[in-house]
């Protein structure tokens, strides 16, 4: 008689645990008014969003945030509608519904105002991170403080290239991981060393696109970033380090939009001053 293997049956899970959506505003000559004007407030308060702007103990479940342009790069992936964002509006929830029905709510009210562009995602259990990765990039990290003392926002969104793709999952895995000669002399720091001076000060949000790779008129990862007004100087060295293939071999892989920054505000008609 042959039996069969008896298995352990413990995949871990993939399934989403969160969605969300940054709303690029870019407001319509003459248009500050009328889109300050807007119901959103009501329609933030008929959802149930609450303001990462008054946070006191972390991201909210259900969540909205605005934010006013300071500035923005373009990057080699041209995108317009980031690039020159007057305003960005986060939305979250842990069901697609409310983020659907935010983004949709949200351009009926200001109709010819101003012009919207959703980038979406959502977020899965991480793909990478082991316990000792865990302990080293995110036991520590930093969570999401108030409006004042967290205040800027950085949104960078990008995709990776076919190639990446065509990888097997086990080599994609060794570009976030120094790599080392036969005499163990380090080569090049990978993504997790080359961005850990971001650990203790940036906090990090990652939105994936719901299927591997996006499509193209969309990307792979829209990546956000917060920091106190002494820290900025820190996320542009981290994404400095990260874009030199020389220190990570992955950024090769990378087509980045533009690295759009904003100052986070307390209320929606803050915004559209």
């Amino acid at each position: 008689m042959t039996m069969n293997a008896i298995t352990a049956d413990d995949v871990r899970p993939s399934q989403i645990l969160r969605h969300g959506a940054y709303v690029c505003l870019r407001l319509a000559e003459g248009g500050a008014r009328a889109a300050a004007a807007a119901a959103v407030p009501a329609l933030v308060e008929r959802l149930r969003l609450a303001n990462e702007f008054d946070v006191r103990d972390g991201h909210p479940p259900e969540a909205v945030a605005f934010l006013r342009r300071l500035g923005a790069t373009p990057g080699p992936r041209a995108d317009d509608g980031l690039l020159h964002a007057d305003a960005v509006v986060h939305v979250a929830a842990a069901t697609e519904a409310p983020v659907a029905e935010f983004c949709a709510g949200l351009a009926r009210l200001l109709g010819s105002a101003a012009r919207t562009q959703v980038l979406g995602g959502v977020v899965r259990p991480m793909l990478y991170t082991g316990n000792l990765m865990h302990n080293f990039a995110y036991a520590h990290r930093v969570i999401q403080q108030p409006g004042p003392v967290m205040p800027n926002a950085f949104l960078v969104p990008m995709s990776k290239t076919a190639a990446w793709w065509a990888k097997d999952w086990m080599e994609r895995h060794t570009y976030f991981l120094p790599r080392y000669d036969d005499a163990g002399r380090m080569v090049n720091e990978g993504h997790a060393l080359a961005s850990a001076a971001g650990v203790p000060c940036l906090l990090r949000r990652t939105y994936k696109y719901p299927a591997e790779p996006a499509p193209d008129d969309a990307y792979d990862f829209v990546t956000y970033f917060e920091c106190a007004d002494a820290d900025v100087a820190t996320f542009h060295e981290v994404c400095a380090a990260l874009r030199d293939v020389r220190r990570n071999p992955e950024w090769s892989f990378v087509r980045e939009g533009p690295t759009w920054h904003g100052r986070r505000v307390a209320t929606w008609p803050e915004l559209c001053e």
